[in-house]
Formats: structure tokens, sequence, C-alpha cells
């Protein structure tokens, strides 16, 4: 074989998982059809909570977090407010921070690792065979491996080749996207309002830039037709009540928000991740996060996969990131579809039930606080074996550990790492069946008294009280 992963796809789910898959030992190809160097601006800048612990379990977030601004409360429809500060976590607040300084991060990581990369390269046809997968490519060549994941976005070419369907609908129709310049700076660093039919975004990327989303329900027009900046003020002030004196754009596009999920993220040797696998509207931020952590959880099992020796065990293993992750995908699209259209839904009797929504959101806290915790992806959990310890399957908060360091440290050498007691003996085999090259064993600092052990993506694989 040419190598042992082919990823297709160098957006921020493409890079991660080249990268982990390549610090495992795995041999990684990641072939992108753009051309090297070329950003595109239309992406992402919200990186929430969960997502910043992926990145610190990797050694990325600490330098992240000056290239972006938190923003510890978020204000929805200028009457809703879900606070962050008090999230269970080290990152109490979602980072606004551009995404080509997320790639940037994780493509520095994957060649480090040895990820070798491949641009202007797009691919053109996909086949399988119980040994291996083929990719072609527009250049007529072809490269062999033992598994192919498609990070390729909504648009997939290797979802495609395989025909698994992505079934859904546009839920949003001409909505626009400019990134401009603000003569005047608004009151609140991210600012999001529905009103008089229409919906409006903005936030800074931290450099001078700020994006804006709109969306007017009257105006229902081709993706083809042009954009111009009269038309985002207009709807900026439809929304926001003022355009902020915006100037000097230097993107502007129309696009329209579907809601799509596969049925299925592996077929053979091939999977999906990311957008490949799903797509949403963007209320909320949840796209690239989510696709942050599809790719944290397939990572660490496709690079098990490549030593396993036996065909069920490495059946059970990615058969695994399907189970855990597909109904992961449908709560995004049900969280951001509710987003979206309490917001969108026109008229002055929806506009009633919008603030009706809303007043019940904001007094009642253990609403709000599933809302952050669904937000920021803290609240997910993965199934657990009946019986199991309670925190089975849910994620590990980052514990102190003996000698002043934490558990997303110990996550950094991408093993599963064995949490023992404070002065408890070592528990070699009592917490599963891992090799114990495969793990790093530790101790907490926090005075607990539960053994863990903690996967290489921050949930916990067992749990046993001393």
């Amino acid at each position: 074989m040419n190598t042992d992963v082919i990823v297709v796809g160098a957006g921020p789910t493409g890079l991660l998982l080249a990268g982990d898959l390549a610090t495992a030992g795995a041999r990684v190809t990641v072939l992108e059809k753009r051309p090297a160097g070329l950003s595109n601006l239309t992406r992402a800048f919200a990186v929430h909570a969960r997502s910043l612990e992926v990145l610190d379990a990797r050694g990325l977030a600490d330098e992240l977090l000056p290239k972006g601004q938190p923003v510890r409360s978020l204000q929805l429809f200028q009457r809703l407010t879900i606070n962050l500060a008090d999230l269970p976590s080290r990152f109490q607040y979602v980072l606004i921070a551009p995404q080509y300084e997320v790639e940037r991060l994780l493509r520095r990581r994957a060649e480090e690792a040895g990820a070798v990369f491949r641009h202007d390269t797009e691919v053109t046809g996909l086949t399988q065979d119980a040994e291996s997968a083929t990719v072609t490519t527009a250049d007529g060549s072809s490269l062999r491996a033992a598994y192919v994941v498609g990070t390729d976005g909504a648009r997939s070419a290797v979802r495609g080749a395989v025909g698994i369907p992505f079934p859904g609908r546009a839920v949003i129709r001409s909505m626009v996207l400019a990134d401009v310049k603000l003569a005047r700076k608004p009151g609140e660093l991210l600012t999001v309002s529905a009103e008089n039919d229409s919906l409006g975004f903005l936030a800074p990327f931290g450099d001078g830039w700020y994006r804006f989303i709109g969306w007017h329900g009257n105006r229902d027009v081709s993706e083809d037709e042009p954009v111009d900046l009269d038309e985002v003020r207009s709807i900026a002030r439809a929304t926001l009540k003022d355009d902020f004196g915006m100037h000097d754009p230097r993107f502007l596009s129309r696009f329209h928000a579907d809601e799509r999920q596969a049925p299925t993220y592996r077929k053979g040797r091939v999977l999906l991740a990311g957008d490949a696998a799903h797509v949403h509207s963007p209320a909320g931020g949840l796209g690239m996060n989510t696709g942050l952590q599809d790719a944290a959880n397939l990572g660490w099992k496709l690079a098990a996969a490549l030593r396993l020796p036996d065909d069920g065990a490495r059946a059970a293993v990615l058969d695994s990131y399907e189970a855990e992750r597909h109904p992961v995908g449908k709560q995004v699209l049900r969280a951001s579809g509710g987003i979206l259209r309490v917001a969108t839904l026109p008229g002055p009797l929806f506009a009633v039930v919008r603030r009706s929504v809303i007043g019940v959101v904001s007094h009642v806290a253990p609403i709000r606080r599933r809302a952050a915790l669904t937000v920021s992806a803290l609240g997910v959990a993965y199934g657990s074996p009946r019986g199991a310890h309670p925190l089975v399957g849910t994620r590990a908060r980052d514990l102190p550990l003996e000698g002043g360091s934490r558990l997303a440290e110990a996550l950094r050498a991408g093993r599963f790492v064995l949490v023992a007691p404070a002065g408890a003996p070592d528990l070699p085999g009592a917490l599963g069946e891992v090799d114990p090259a495969e793990r790093v064993v530790t101790r907490r600092a926090d005075g607990g008294a539960t053994a863990l052990l903690v996967r290489p993506d921050g949930y916990v694989a067992a749990a046993m009280a001393q």
C-alpha cells in the first residue's frame, strides 16, 4: 500500500484527524483540491469549550487563545443571555477566532508528526475490496491505502463515490455573508438578532474584520444573484438597528443552509467525518466544532484498527465511531435547526411565540444550563454497558494530577490514561484490557477516590471506586 490512511479534505476535521493518526505512528496522506496556502474566507470562527479541550489535549489551545477573543455569555435576539462563565471546564467561554488560525495550528502539528499533503488534487473515483481502498484523482494517478476518510465537506466526493446518500433539505435560502470593516464597534462582542422577519449576526475576527451573516425573509433569490454592500447594510439596520458604518468588504456571498445527515458514517474501509457526514444551519456556530470532535473520536479508533490483527475486532472498533457520533450529529441538527426556526418564523404571531420561548428559557435556570452545555458540547456523553460505572461514557474532567500537571497534558501522548487515586497501588489490567504499552499511568491530585481509565479522546472508558 502507498499509505495507511488517505484523508480527503484539509479543513479542520481532516487536519486534526491526520495529526492524530500520524502521532499514533500511522502513515497518512491528505488530499486537498485547493492550492496550497489558499484560505477560504467563508469558514467558521467560533471555537466552543469542548473543542478547546480537544485542542488542549494536543498542546494547541494555549497558542490559539491569543489569536481570538473570549465571549463569556451569548446574547441572542436582544433578550436572551446564555451564560458560559459557569461551564465545568477550563474554558468558560466561546473563543471567537478565525478558522484559518485553527487550521494553521492543526496543519503544523500534522506535518511535524509526518503527515504528507498533496494539494491541487481532486478525487474523481474510489474503489475498495476486502484488503484496501484505492482513490483515483483528476490527474489520472491513484493511491492505495487501508482506509479512506472523507472530510471533504457537504459536496463530498468520497461520500458520492461509495454511494452513501445525504438526505435532507435546504432550511433557509438566500442568506448573505460579508466580511467587512466597521466605523463603529457594536456594544456586544457577539451580536445576534431577529427582527422584522429578518435575521442578523455580527462577530469580530479579532484582526479588525467582522463577519456578518444576514437573511431577509421577503427576499428569496438565487445564490447566483450578486450581493452588494447596500443589501448587507439594509439587513443589519433591520435586525441590529445599526449598520455600524460597514465598509471595505473583502468578501460578499449568498448561500443557503441545508440540514442533511448521512444515514451511515462507514461503508467498508471508507468513513465520513465533519461536513461530509452532516451539515446544518450556521446557528450556534456548531459546524467546525462538531467536525473536530468527530475527528477526535475517530482518530484513535482508526489507529487501533490498523494495529488489530482480527477482522472482527477492527470492525467493532470502527463501528463504535458511528454508534457514538451519529446520534451527536442528529442532536446538533436539532439544536441548530431549533435556534434557526425560533429566529426566522415570520409574522407578528410568531414574534409573540418567539418572545414567549425566549422568556421561558431566560427565567428557568436548568434550561439555560442545558443550553450552555449543548452549545459548548460539554454535555455530550456516549452510551455505556449495563451495570457500568456512571462515569463510563462521560467526558472526563481535566483533573489535576501528581507533579502539578493536568489530565489534558497526559492525553497529549495520544494514548489511554490510567488515573489512580493518590496512594493507591497501580492497577494493571484492573480497568480494562488495554495493553500497558498503549496507556499512561498517573495519579490524581484532587483527593478523589475513583480510578479512571480515560480514552485518548478524553472520555471515560472504565471507572472503579477505591
